[in-house]
């Protein structure tokens, strides 16, 4: 690794997780005396327990790496020393080429292997969002212990009222009244965010004529727009004044002029592209409103059908800009907090490079990709 990766490397490593980046070493070590930590781990295999996982938008060099074309893909990290980050790591992509050799090799993993199957369960996601992410894993039976997913009981509690409200006007067309009591409402808020096999929720999915494959994969993906719009609402504040700070933080030691010109330029390049994906991520949500209201509003089902068909690819895209706009909020949170030191022209550099990327759309990638 250069310098500059090794220093990326060692800021990960303290950072908490986000929805780019899962810290397995961080969570190993803040919960290594817990028992439900060495019971009911993420992945059964010790040093792949604790890599770093990250959400990796493909560079140039990186797109061979895979059979089919895509634009992201899930990077895991293995440090060479847990103890000492400034040594580096090596890395490799899920499903890359010689993915499964790859696992036989570093970690002495055989395909059929439990954790293959979690890493592959992980990389369909768009992020690593906690809420999603222990979603996806539940669907498939795999129920790690809660120190993975940092969700607080109100986070959920939040989550939970949230959705409530969000189908109360489906609760009541099911109801055939334009009411609905709060024990019809629980009940069916549950249903949706339990997403098990035998919901009770079958007849949503005859009267939208969905197969169950349909119906279960869609209605995944409507609970993870619930998510991202509860998120984005909850986040609103956040972003507006990370986006102020990126325009007023001071840089540590002498500035020549050519960088000087480069940071005002990712000052507003960057607090241009948040205030772009965030407009793209309403946009998206729009698509979700617009079909929800067609069938509690209008009294058709169609629009909600073609939407739940279509959700596992909008899902994606919202993940990608979400879970980007989630990551920087989170980041520059730990590295710019009331206590930490001032970043130098370098270092300063190296995080709006690494947001630009986080942030740069699908269409702006395939033209970088076919330049």
């Amino acid at each position: 690794m250069s310098d500059r990766s090794v220093r990326s490397l060692e800021y990960l490593e303290r950072s908490a997780s986000t929805a780019r980046v899962l810290n397995l070493l961080k969570i190993s070590r803040e919960n290594r005396d817990s028992p439900e930590w060495r019971e009911r781990p993420l992945f059964q295999t010790p040093a792949l327990n604790t890599c770093l996982l990250i959400k990796h938008r493909l560079r140039r060099n990186e797109i061979d790496a895979f059979r089919g074309h895509r634009q992201t893909a899930t990077k895991v990290i293995v440090p060479i020393d847990n103890g000492e980050l400034r040594l580096g790591g090596r890395y490799f992509f899920v499903d890359q080429i010689n993915f499964e050799a790859t696992l036989s090799e570093v970690f002495g993993i055989q395909p059929g292997h439990p954790d293959v199957n979690t890493l592959r369960l992980m990389d369909k996601l768009p992020s690593l969002d906690p809420f999603l992410m222990r979603e996806q894993l539940r669907r498939s039976g795999i129920d790690p212990a809660p120190c993975y997913f940092a969700l607080s009981d109100a986070d959920l509690q939040n989550m939970l009222n949230f959705v409530k409200a969000e189908i109360t006007p489906l609760v009541a067309l099911c109801m055939g009244d334009n009411s609905a009591s709060a024990n019809s409402i629980d009940r069916m808020a549950s249903k949706i965010l339990s997403n098990a096999n035998g919901d009770g929720m079958e007849a949503l999915g005859q009267t939208l004529r969905l197969n169950p494959e349909q119906y279960q994969e869609g209605v995944f993906c409507w609970k993870g727009f619930l998510y991202y719009k509860w998120s984005l609402k909850s986040m609103t504040s956040q972003i507006a004044e990370v986006a102020n700070r990126v325009g007023s933080v001071q840089v540590a030691g002498p500035v020549d002029q050519a960088t000087r010109e480069y940071i005002a330029r990712g000052r507003q390049v960057l607090r241009n592209k948040i205030g772009k994906t965030c407009a793209g991520v309403r946009s998206t949500l729009q698509i979700y409103d617009e079909a929800y209201s067609s069938l509690t509003q209008d009294g058709n089902p169609l629009d909600f059908r073609d939407f739940l068909l279509e959700a596992p690819y909008l899902f994606a895209r919202l993940g990608d800009q979400l879970g980007a706009v989630q990551h920087i909020v989170s980041f520059w949170t730990f590295r710019f907090g009331p206590r930490s030191s001032a970043a130098g022209a370098e270092e300063l550099m190296d995080i709006f490079i690494d947001f630009e990327i986080g942030l740069r759309g699908r269409d702006e990638t395939e033209d970088a990709i076919a330049a």
